[in-house]
């Protein structure tokens, strides 16, 4: 019989990060390379006038680091009193 995998979590990595790890999670997330992750932002952030840099800080908030159980967002909630 074969074990369960756990299933795979979207992580912020802390290896190959060049800000916040949001690309190099992603990148492992999908596998696919991370610099096509990154140029994907970028014209993201070009074509959209900076909404693709938005959703990029945005992902940082919503997606735990590794390591972590929570994200940034989760922990800010629990701090305030929200459900």
């Amino acid at each position: 019989m074969t074990e369960a995998k756990p299933p795979k979590r979207l992580l912020r990595t802390r290896d190959g990060r060049l800000v916040a790890g949001v690309c190099s999670g992603l990148a492992e997330y999908f596998a696919i390379d991370v610099n096509v992750v990154r140029l994907i932002f970028l014209a993201l952030a070009v074509i959209t006038f900076g909404v693709g840099a938005l959703i990029y800080l945005a992902a940082w908030v919503v997606i735990p680091e590794e390591g972590e159980t929570t994200s940034i967002a989760e922990n800010l909630i629990k701090k305030t009193g929200g459900s």
